[in-house]
């Protein structure tokens, strides 16, 4: 999509609290928007409401980090995730 920045990819969903382990490949603060897509995920676009490091709350994350982002529908790995 025009204008979307990569900032990372799905590397694990938990359904059942439908949070989705991001591996980030740029930084990300909450309060942004992402965009998630993938070829058998309907995109679809969400606030960074929360993230999570090793169960702690954070802000901002950076390259190489994996955090955890509650999402509003269901991902899958290797779903990629974009700044809008």
């Amino acid at each position: 999509m025009e204008g979307s920045q990569p900032v990372g990819k799905i590397v694990h969903f938990f359904p059942k609290i439908s949070v989705a382990v991001v591996e980030l490949s740029a930084p990300l603060r909450t309060g942004e928007r992402v965009r998630i897509e993938g070829a058998h995920t309907p995109a679809f676009e969400q606030p960074v409401d929360s993230m999570q490091v090793e169960h702690a709350r954070i802000a901002e994350a950076r390259p190489g980090q994996s955090v955890g982002m509650k999402v509003a529908q269901a991902v899958r790995e290797g779903d990629v995730v974009l700044r809008v």
